[in-house]
């Protein structure tokens, strides 16, 4: 089950970026709350619970929670406070807890980027991640302090995971169905980079399929349109030719960038991710 720690933290790196996106297209109630053009900041409960099992899975059951809080502005740099804790069960009396926390700050022009990760399974730290990455003239540089002191020399066309959410926003607003993009998060110690394809579907307008979980009745919502994305996370490392993904996370995503209806698939199971609550924080518009 050593999955949980690996896939499964893996994949909370990309759900710790969803709700991570430009607004803009607001109404009235929403532009009081986040100046137009600016990130939505805002604090995010999302249940975790098993949706369904492919193949020779042991995995009989799931459950756990996603905090997600995200303030900041583009003036400032985007600050997040993440916890995931996942409980999975095969069946057979072992049940193992996954308890991934992480705090990162990006600045508005995604040159900068800070990191820093502590991994739990069954209560015992298995990894810890800590480091910066700066986009420079010629490539990406990243000085890591945890899990050892390293320096790694990135390919400029990397992006970060703000610049990465920015990137599908704009391209849905478009009309764009398809973006590919490599992607560099800190997971993984630190030295991992995913190859990404995002398939972005037809536009949700506000009075279609109403939601009926915490964005329900959001004034700051109300009007907003949203897309049904989904991000495939392929290892980069990989020897060439047709791969499965590592893993996927399909999601409904607002324009100002806030998510809901998560599905996490790693392949042989996928877990869903309801929003039971949220807060939608007001924004200082940058000077």
């Amino acid at each position: 089950m050593m999955i949980v720690g690996t896939r499964i933290g893996a994949a909370a790196a990309l759900v710790r970026t969803l709700a991570v996106a430009a607004g803009g297209l607001l109404v009235s109630r929403a532009r009081a709350l986040t100046p137009g053009g600016e990130l939505a900041s805002h604090r995010a409960v999302y249940e975790l619970k098993l949706a369904q099992s492919h193949g020779n899975s042991s995995t009989v059951s799931a459950r756990g929670r996603i905090l997600y809080d995200f303030v900041g502005s583009a003036c400032e740099g985007y600050k997040l406070e993440f916890r995931q804790v996942s409980e999975l069960d095969n069946g057979e009396g072992k049940v193992t807890l996954s308890d991934l926390r992480s705090n990162t700050w990006e600045d508005g022009q995604a040159k900068n980027f800070h990191f820093k990760s502590e991994n739990y399974m069954n209560s015992r730290l298995v990894d810890a991640v800590e480091g910066q990455a700066v986009r420079e003239p010629g490539d990406i540089a990243v000085t890591l302090t945890k899990p050892k002191e390293t320096k790694l020399s990135l390919d400029r066309l990397i992006v970060f995971p703000t610049e990465h959410v920015r990137r599908i926003v704009d391209a849905a607003r478009a009309g764009k169905t398809i973006l590919e993009f490599p992607v560099y998060d800190g997971s993984e110690k630190g030295e991992k980079i995913y190859n990404t394809l995002t398939v972005i579907g037809r536009t949700i307008p506000a009075n279609e399929r109403v939601p009926t979980d915490a964005a329900a009745g959001q004034q700051a919502l109300a009007g907003l349109i949203r897309w049904p994305v989904t991000v495939s996370y392929f290892d980069r490392a990989a020897s060439a030719g047709e791969q499965t993904p590592v893993y996927a996370i399909t999601f409904e995503l607002y324009e100002n960038g806030i998510s809901r209806a998560l599905l996490l698939d790693y392949n042989d199971f996928a877990i869903s991710g309801e929003l039971k609550s949220l807060e939608i924080k007001d924004v200082k518009p940058c000077p």
